[in-house]
C-alpha cells in the first residue's frame, strides 16, 4: 500500500515561519496532543524530555545545576510566544548550524531516543545532527524523547553571543558542563561550541585537559586556540569566520568560568 510522506511537527514554529505567505501542501503529522511525549521526568539514571516538552516548561521545571545552561538557552529562544509553542526536540531535529538548544545538550551528553514499529534505539546527540537540516533519523522513525544522563554535582552555563539578547540568531555560542567530586577534582567536561561549523561540536581535547584538574578559579587559563581548530565558522552577514573563532574562544573561556561558580 503506497503512503504519503509526513512532515512531523511537534510545535511548527521553525515550520510556519519558513512558509510566511505559502500555501501549505506538504501532509502533517501534529504529535503535540500526545500526553505521554509532554513529560520531562527523572527516570532514575537519566532525566528524559520528551519530545513535545516546549522551552517554558524547561524554564518553569525544577531541575539540578547540571541544567541551568539549558534553561538559559531556553530563555533566549525567541520570543514568549515561541518558547511556548516552540520544543526541545523540534530544536534538535530542525538541525540547524545555530540551533540553540543543540550545545547545551551536547554538553551534557545527550542521547536522542528514536522509536518506529520496529523498536526504540538511542543515538548520541553527537551523532544525530549530521549536517545543516539533516539528521540520522530513518523513514518510519520519530523522535519520541532527549536522555540526559544524571550528574549529581555537576554545575553549567550557556553563553549566546548575537547582535541583540533576544530574537536573534547566534553569532557564537558556547555551553559548559562541569561536575566536581568531593575534593574538588573535576570528574566530568562537556565544552560544546554552536555557530561555528556546520555541526556543534565538542571541544574533545579541552574537555581531556580539563578532567582531573582541581576545579580553581582562572582553570579557563588552560583554553588554547588550538582547541578550536576542528571549527569551521564561515563569513555571513552576521560576522566573519575570523571574528566567530576569536569570538568562540572568549566565549569558551567564559562559559567554563561559570560553570564553575554557578
Amino acid at each position: 500500500m503506497a503512503t504519503t510522506p509526513l512532515t512531523v511537527l511537534a510545535g511548527g514554529t521553525d515550520f510556519y515561519a519558513a512558509r510566511s505567505g505559502q500555501i501549505i501542501t506538504e501532509a502533517l503529522l501534529d504529535i503535540t496532543a500526545i500526553a505521554s511525549l509532554r513529560t520531562l521526568v527523572d527516570e532514575g539514571l537519566h532525566w528524559r524530555i520528551g519530545a513535545t516538552v516546549t522551552w517554558s516548561q524547561v524554564v518553569r521545571a525544577k531541575l539540578p545545576a547540571q541544567f541551568r545552561g539549558l534553561q538559559s538557552a531556553a530563555r533566549d529562544i525567541g520570543g514568549m510566544q515561541v518558547q511556548n509553542s516552540g520544543t526541545v526536540a523540534g530544536n534538535i531535529c530542525n538541525a540547524s548550524p545555530a540551533a540553540d538548544g543543540v550545545p547545551a545538550l551536547m554538553a551534557l551528553d545527550a542521547q536522542i531516543e528514536i522509536s518506529s514499529l520496529a523498536g526504540t534505539r538511542s543515538v548520541p546527540l553527537t551523532g544525530f545532527v549530521l549536517g545543516p537540516r539533516k539528521t540520522a533519523l530513518l523513514p518510519g522513525e520519530l523522535v519520541t524523547g532527549i536522555l540526559v544522563p544524571k550528574r549529581g554535582a555537576a554545575r553549567s552555563s550557556f553563553i549566546k553571543l548575537g547582535h541583540r539578547r533576544y530574537l536573534v540568531i547566534s553569532i557564537a555560542m558556547v555551553s559548559a558542563v562541569i561536575e566536581v567530586d568531593a575534593a574538588g577534582v573535576i570528574t566530568y567536561a562537556g565544552i560544546a561550541v554552536g555557530s561555528c561549523s556546520a555541526v556543534a561540536q565538542r571541544l574533545r581535547t579541552l574537555e581531556h585537559r580539563l578532567i582531573g584538574r582541581q576545579a580553581w578559579p582562572g582553570l579557563s587559563g588552560l583554553v588554547e586556540a588550538s582547541d578550536l581548530a576542528s571549527l569551521t565558522p564561515i563569513d555571513d552577514v552576521r560576522g566573519s569566520g575570523v571574528y566567530r573563532r576569536d569570538a568562540a574562544l572568549t566565549l569558551v573561556k567564559r562559559a567554563i568560568e561559570e560553570a564553575l561558580h554557578e
